[in-house]
């Protein structure tokens, strides 16, 4: 089993593996978009292994962050 985390790419793509800047709820990382070539600023798109594996719908991605939120309180909370 694999986990996929959705992100919004906030930064533009270079290089030759298309290393662009990706916001998880604001945690800021680097993620390569090189199997997304339509992949462009603004669009959110699920992150595995350090890469990105597919674009998604922005209130899909939304609705999933926020649950991942509540969870963490969830588990903080005790």
């Amino acid at each position: 089993m694999c986990l996929g985390i959705p992100g919004e790419i906030v930064g533009e793509p270079t290089g030759n593996l298309r290393i662009a800047r990706v916001s998880f709820s604001g945690v800021v990382k680097e993620i390569s978009l090189v199997y997304l070539p339509e992949a462009k600023v603004g669009d959110y798109v699920i992150i595995h292994a350090g890469f990105a594996i597919s674009v998604i719908d922005p209130e899909e991605a939304k609705t999933t962050l926020m649950w991942i939120d509540e969870a963490e309180r969830a588990l903080a909370a005790g």
